[in-house]
């Protein structure tokens, strides 16, 4: 199979267009806050953001977690997914004087690829609302406390995950976002590339850089 075949090239207009596909379904969730992950999550979060903007309503605050997965393999530009989460920048909730109790969350990345990091970031997050509930005296459980997360992705792959996520948010609709699901082809993304101009060419070429509604 060729590299034009196995790799497939996502144009920034295709990310656009993505995150405003799916912006709809997404306002249903209401989002309070974003968390996105970097570095894929970072483009999609402030491009999606644009498009829950509510008219007269207050701007979406957008946090950033930085988490590494992926290793590079050795003598070649291709990534592979490690074994270990790798935790590199986290929230600073004081400084940022961030309360997640009682709101409801959205964490962004462009691909659940082996569901690895988005496993580790809800996981992560969720002990933190819980604790933030437990320094003020509330049960996280109470409708008033309780943190509810969502999740947006550019692209599920439609293949076996190495981590869960809890059912009941993967067969919500109004929790799980992804904008496409797709087959397990290498996804390069344009923040990644270093020849925009071909990674472009790329992308039309195969039909990865816009599309009807």
């Amino acid at each position: 199979m060729s590299e034009a075949v196995q790799k497939q090239y996502i144009s920034y207009n295709n990310v656009h267009q993505l995150c405003q596909s799916s912006a709809t379904k997404i306002k249903e969730f209401k989002p309070d806050l974003i968390i996105a992950i970097g570095g894929g999550g970072f483009i999609p979060a402030r491009i999606l953001r644009t498009f829950l903007k509510e008219e007269d309503g207050p701007t979406i605050r957008i946090f950033a977690i930085i988490l590494s997965l992926y290793e590079r393999i050795a003598g070649s530009d291709v990534e592979e997914a490690g074994v270990k989460v790798n935790r590199t920048q986290w929230i600073d909730y004081e400084q940022c004087k961030l309360d997640l109790v009682g709101k409801n969350v959205l964490i962004v990345d462009e691909v659940d690829d082996t569901r690895t990091t988005l496993h580790y970031a809800l996981n992560e997050l969720q002990k933190d609302a819980n604790d933030q509930a437990a320094a003020k005296g509330l049960n996280p459980e109470e409708p008033a406390n309780k943190t509810t997360f969502g999740i947006f992705v550019l692209h599920n792959k439609l293949k076996p995950k190495k981590a869960d996520l809890p059912e009941d948010m993967i067969k919500d609709e109004k929790r799980y976002f992804a904008a496409r699901h797709v087959p397990d082809h290498w996804l390069a993304y344009p923040w990644e590339s270093t020849d925009i101009v071909y990674h472009t060419k790329m992308a039309i070429e195969q039909g990865n850089d816009v599309f009807l509604p």
